[in-house]
């Protein structure tokens, strides 16, 4: 199988900083390995194992130390395990799962058997959101609860303006390595400015083959067998999932929504402020 890095310096490059933001973490934590149908999947694992355990999945062109950094207090209540997704830019297998399926349920919930987990907390951002309703889809007798920031798979925004907004800056990016486009990209979907992440999807973007593949949506049929409790927090500002109009369809769709939160000024990303927000309706 081809590797998904266009180049092993680049490769190198962007394992570096995935290294460099771990470290400057300044946390307790240990790797394991867990083999799975699809790959061996990379996960870092931090707080008291005598605590309930809970599983933080990134988003899309992310890794597991920037999951660790997004919501740092929950290792003082839960043992985390924090996972590198499959086929994305970290220290996971590069196997490229369907969105259209549900491999990424079958994934997760091998992960799970996997670390003989019970009662297990999901908590995902963006394409996390995806992974974890797909996990629910699939079996979610070991899914106490899940919280979910801005998810995938719940509705899609306006396609042109995604493309005008984001991905063409990205291209451009991509062509001319003029820094500018990354910025712009960043102002559209980061509700403030994140050094790390310029520096991270910087060498992201030229150096990995990132996953174009429209986001699909969740059926009804499938979200109203959902029985685990869901916790749904939307931006309204969120180009790419809009908050309303997810609110909008989550209540109709899903009869297992515990609580919803709009964060009204937030874009796709969230600020240290909301995702303290978020810790705490985690935390109780």
């Amino acid at each position: 199988m081809p590797s998904l890095y266009k180049s092993e310096a680049g490769k190198n490059e962007i394992i570096t900083l995935y290294d460099e933001k771990l470290s400057d973490l300044n946390i307790d934590y240990k790797y394991k390995s867990v083999d799975s149908s699809y790959g061996k999947t990379n996960i870092i694992i931090t707080g008291n194992p005598e605590n309930p355990p809970l599983i933080i999945v990134h988003g899309s062109n992310g890794c597991a130390p920037i999951s660790l950094e997004t919501y740092p207090n929950l290792s003082s209540q839960y043992q985390v395990f924090a996972i590198d997704v499959l086929a994305q830019p970290n220290k996971s297998a590069e196997t490229r799962l369907s969105m259209k399926d549900d491999s990424y349920g079958k994934w997760m919930n091998e992960i799970i058997a996997s670390l003989k987990l019970e009662n297990v907390t999901l908590v995902g951002f963006s394409f996390g959101g995806l992974v974890i309703l797909k996990t629910l889809i699939n079996q979610e007798d070991n899914i106490k609860e899940v919280f979910l920031a801005a998810p995938a798979y719940i509705v899609n925004g306006n396609p042109l303006k995604a493309l005008f907004k984001i991905f063409i800056p990205m291209k451009m990016y991509m062509r001319t390595k003029k820094a500018k486009y990354v910025e712009k990209f960043l102002r559209e979907v980061f509700t403030d400015r994140d050094e790390f992440a310029i520096s991270y999807l910087s060498k992201v973007f030229l150096h990995f083959d990132m996953d174009f593949t429209p986001v699909p949506v969740i059926s009804d049929a499938e979200a109203q067998e959902i029985q685990t409790a869901i916790t749904l927090i939307a931006a309204k500002n969120d180009i790419l999932f809009p908050g309303e109009k997810m609110l909008k369809r989550a209540s109709k769709i899903f009869s297992s929504v515990k609580q919803t939160v709009l964060f009204e000024n937030s874009k796709h990303v969230q600020n240290k402020t909301d995702n303290r927000k978020i810790e705490a309706l985690i935390m109780k």
